[in-house]
């Protein structure tokens, strides 16, 4: 869950997201941050004081925006949404980066897997009868397949392109759910 921006807080961080686009998360200062929002620089550092506060903010805020996602309805619903993230993640391949190298690291302070409550809400409708084990099982199966770091990794540990990284993620949540598909409820 995003915190609630405010003021020049949405600007700065969509200036931001342009210039790692366009540069590199490293290569971008508070001048040319406020410069694109149209603002000055101490406004930048008002309000996030630190290099920390600004990337986790903005990792957060990409996910939130840039990243969004629909619910789906069902369960078995969850490997095509996972298919078209990997799509969208390998479209803007530098925000990705940025949004998995924030979790990887684990300093952005919010939920491990911002998806976790529906996918939990989804097995509770669905799948009543799955055991804990089982279930923690299949949410943190699909928690890491359904992420930017799942992304990152398809590409960086095993050079695949876009595509394969699409079906390698579906066919993983998939095979997650073939496990428990005939204990459905009808």
């Amino acid at each position: 869950m995003t915190p609630a921006l405010s003021g020049t807080q949405p600007a700065i961080l969509a200036a931001y997201a342009e210039l790692i686009e366009e540069v590199g998360s490293d290569d971008v200062s508070n001048r040319a941050i406020g410069r694109r929002a149209g603002i000055g620089e101490r406004t930048v550092f008002r309000n996030f004081p630190t290099r920390v506060d600004l990337l986790l903010a903005t990792a957060a805020w990409i996910e939130a925006t840039l990243f969004a996602r629909e619910e789906s309805a069902s369960i078995f619903d969850v490997p095509l949404a996972i298919r078209d993230a990997m799509q969208r993640y390998d479209a803007r391949p530098e925000l990705a980066h940025v949004v998995a190298e924030t979790a990887m690291r684990g300093v952005s302070g919010a939920a491990p897997s911002p998806g976790r409550a529906q996918l939990e809400r989804l097995l509770d409708a669905e799948v009543p009868s799955l055991g804990a084990a089982e279930r923690r099982s299949v949410v943190a199966a699909l928690s890491h397949l359904d992420s930017a770091g799942a992304r990152v990794t398809f590409r960086r540990e095993f050079g695949m392109d876009r595509r394969d990284i699409a079906d390698a993620a579906a066919w993983a949540a998939e095979a997650a759910l073939d496990t428990i598909r005939d204990r459905a409820a009808p």
